[in-house]
């Protein structure tokens, strides 16, 4: 019966915790632009 009610328990906690994380977890981050110079290498001879 105690290993019964441990298990209850830790699936209460568990399934709260989920809905925590639900309401709360998405800590996305802001998005922002980076432009940087791109290197382009000059026209080759071909040989």
């Amino acid at each position: 019966m105690r290993l019964i009610k441990a298990i209850l328990i830790l699936v209460v906690l568990g399934a709260a915790g989920l809905t925590v994380y639900a309401y709360v977890g998405d800590l996305t981050p802001e998005m922002e632009n980076v432009s940087q110079p791109v290197p382009v290498p000059g026209p080759s001879n071909g040989n």
